[in-house]
């Protein structure tokens, strides 16, 4: 399966931005979708993520309140809803599959897309 991730920008601070993570193939109910960000020169960090059968979500405690999880289980994609964006949120956006609820750890990951730039301006 291939992730490609998308609706990555330029917004200012404030503002919203969705972004998309489509999957080549199905998504099992037994899979985890989750999304990182890597900041310019940081480490790649855990934003959110969702168990596919049961729509359960987990937030990173910087994002909690301004950003949403979701997903479309007909189209295999999935979503971030970005609200009230920092300067502090720009960051390459990647999405990833997992088998494990909730999962922080990136080396727990098995299948990853591309990665979408968000770029937010102050």
């Amino acid at each position: 399966v291939q992730l490609q991730a998308s609706g990555g920008g330029l917004v200012q601070a404030g503002e919203s931005l969705r972004l998309s993570c489509s999957a080549s193939g199905r998504i099992y109910s037994s899979h985890v979708m989750s999304w990182f960000r890597q900041a310019p020169g940081k480490d790649r960090e855990f934003v959110a993520t969702i168990r596919w059968n049961s729509e359960r979500t987990y937030y990173a405690d910087s994002v909690k309140g301004r950003f949403t999880i979701s997903k479309n289980g007909a189209e295999n994609t999935v979503y971030l809803q970005m609200s009230a964006l920092k300067p502090e949120d720009t960051a390459v956006y990647y999405c990833a599959r997992t088998n494990d609820f909730p999962e922080t750890r990136e080396n727990r990951y098995f299948n990853w897309g591309q990665g979408t730039l968000v770029t937010v301006s102050s």
